[in-house]
């Protein structure tokens, strides 16, 4: 289905658990060839499966030649309908700063409490230190991982 740019949505089936490690061999091979392609979208919680918008079949095809772990197109184009319930708007992951309190969500570190040492918005990922550790040891999740409880400036 046509957007209203005029690209397409295409499902790109991956090998369970390395969508992470398609979308980063996508993007180089997209970077190197220059395609014309929009967005690359990893759902999350929806393993094997990766969606890219570009301007045909042929440039999402050029796009995933090569990659490993990509197992091909979906034959059928992809309608935003059909996964627009697996996004969310990402203005929340953008409000984490520098010395902010987050709850972890996810992980085996679930419930812990760490301080933001450092942040990678460009690869969704944030680097905090556990507050109840007995040495501060910095450990990297996605953006997805953490909840913002507390600001360095309201305390």
């Amino acid at each position: 289905m046509t957007t209203e740019l005029g690209t397409t949505l295409f499902a790109v089936r991956t090998t369970a658990n390395r969508e992470d490690q398609v979308m980063d061999f996508m993007y180089s091979n997209i970077e190197k060839k220059k395609l014309n392609v929009y967005a690359l979208v990893r759902p999350h919680g929806m393993r094997g499966y990766i969606f890219l918008e570009a301007e045909s079949r042929y440039i999402a095809e050029q796009a995933a030649y090569g990659v490993p772990y990509a197992r091909g197109l979906l034959d059928n184009e992809v309608s935003f309908n059909e996964i627009e319930h697996l996004l969310e708007t990402t203005s929340a992951k953008a409000n984490i700063e520098k010395n902010d309190i987050v709850e972890i969500i996810t992980s085996p570190f679930k419930g812990e409490k760490a301080k933001v040492t450092r942040l990678d918005l460009g690869k969704d990922e944030v680097v905090v230190e556990l507050l109840q550790a007995a040495v501060p040891i910095p450990i990297t999740l996605s953006t997805d991982a953490v909840k913002v409880i507390r600001r360095e400036n309201e305390e």
